[in-house]
Formats: C-alpha cells, structure tokens, sequence
C-alpha cells in the first residue's frame, strides 16, 4: 500500500506488555487448530471465549517492542485511519454517522467485554465493546502459516474485522445475538458463515475505494484474496484434520470468501452485500 504521509488514527488503544486473562487449552495444537477454525478473522468469541479457563502472564518485565514491530503498529494504525475515511463517507451517503472503532493492540492475550482472549484465536471484534483485537505477531503467523504474505493482506485481516463493526452499526449483529438464543449450534453456524462472508464483502468495499483514492500497489488486491483463501473453514479443516465437516463450518469456504471479498471490491457499495438473503453463497 502507499501510505507514506497518510495520518494515523487516533483511535489505537495500546495494551502491549500489559497481559491479560491468556486461555488455556486442551489437546495442544489440535486445540489452538479448534480456536481458530471457530474465531478466526473476527467472528463472535464470546460463546467460546467465557468457557475457557483464564490464567495470567508474567508482567514483571517492561515491555520493549522491536522497531520492526513499530513500524507495523503505525502501518495498522494508518490502514486504520483509511477505513475510518471510507466508511465515514459511505455512511454520509446513505444519511447514516459512522461511528468509529478502537484498534486495541496487545501481546500474549487481552481481556475484552466478549471474554479473555489469547493471541491464539488471531484478530477479532468485540460487538459488546466496539473494539477490534489484535496482537501483531498474527503478521507473522499470515505470512508463515497461513502463506499469505504482503503488507495488504494485513490490511485485508483490519479491513475484515472494520466490517463486522459495519454490521453491529446496522444492526446485524444484534439480530445475531437473537439467532443464536433460539437456534441450535448446527443451524447458527449457517447463519455465522454469512455474517462472516458479508464482512469480506464490506473488506472488499474497502479497497474499492482505497483503489481509487491510488493507493494501492500493484499485487494487492491477490494479497487480499490469498489471505481470505487461506482461512476458509474447509482449508482450516483439512490441515486440522484431513477431512472438512461442512455443518460445522462458521466463516465461508476458501472460494466463497475469495468471492465475496472480489465482490464487494468491484462493487464497492453497500447494497450489494446482502448476504443473508442470497440463497446460494
């Protein structure tokens, strides 16, 4: 992205070095694999979260981030400033304020109004607090774990998570909260998938506009869609387990929300990301 001289956001809450309630989980790998099939890039945890057990992190030692990490705070801190612009504008348009988030930035886990969280369920959005979470080691978790390398494909993960916060601003993700109350976890799931689509929708809308602001580089746009083919829940599944199980998926396949995400980049509207009322995702 090209956002030398671009502002940065004033809406960064950094925690870095403070600990947290940190999870603890059972199994090993298979239960961060688990954590991540069902939380990652910002679903809903608090179901999740409020069940496990919390335990704390050594603070006695100050924190001392790298300049590396520094730059990386301020590159997400101007990314998001940049959506902060769009949807302020795209809200104006539709006669609506946007209202903007905090970025929280932290190190090991963090306590939000959804539950403790660690490091281990990646990025997320709180609805009950309207703050996105996220600890910048998950840059290096992109780039090796899930091969999704490129400055842009972090701005798709904050992009990501803007969108649910689009949609607890519109009202879905109350209605969310209503569904999950009356309906069993297999039949929620579906509706989770297309809150999670939608948001790769909104992420894509984002770029829209930051593509004709000139701000993005060549290659960006592939960085995006290889970083949201990299955690559909059916590539999640066959690494964790060999096999994909459908009925428990809660984000959208790898094409669907490569799909999505490229729709709402050559959309860049609103309207067209009802996903909820699109029989076939």
């Amino acid at each position: 992205m090209r956002l030398e001289g671009r502002r940065a956001s004033t809406n960064i809450e950094d925690r870095r070095g403070r600990g947290g309630g940190g999870m603890i989980f059972g199994g090993g790998i298979g239960g961060l694999i688990l954590v991540l099939i069902f939380t990652f890039l910002g679903g809903d945890p608090g179901a999740l979260l409020n069940d496990i057990q919390s335990t704390s992190y050594d603070q006695s030692a100050p924190y001392e981030a790298s300049r590396e990490e520094e730059e990386l705070a301020n590159f997400v801190s101007v990314v998001l400033a940049e959506t902060e612009d769009v949807w302020t504008e795209i809200f104006k348009e539709h006669g609506l304020v946007y209202e903007k988030p905090k970025l929280v930035l932290y190190t090991n886990s963090v306590q939000s109004a959804c539950g403790s969280a660690s490091s281990a369920v990646g990025p997320f959005y709180c609805p009950g607090d309207q703050k996105l979470y996220i600890d910048l080691s998950f840059y290096n978790e992109l780039q090796r774990k899930f091969n999704a390398p490129g400055d842009f494909a972090m701005a798709y993960v904050i992009a990501h998570e803007v969108g649910h916060h689009v949609q607890y601003l519109l009202g879905t993700s109350d209605k969310m909260a209503a569904l999950r109350q009356r309906l069993s976890e297999k039949e929620y799931n579906k509706y989770s998938v297309r809150l999670e689509l939608q948001a790769d929708y909104y992420a894509g809308v984002w770029a829209n506009h930051v593509q004709g602001m000139n701000l993005l580089d060549e290659g960006d746009i592939q960085e995006a869609i290889q970083a949201a083919s990299a955690v559909g829940d059916d590539t999640l599944q066959k690494e964790a387990r060999g096999y994909v199980v459908p009925e428990s998926f809660t984000h959208g396949t790898s094409e669907q929300r490569m799909r999505w995400f490229s729709k709402g980049y050559q959309t860049g509207t609103l309207e067209g990301g009802d996903t909820f009322n699109t029989p076939n995702l």
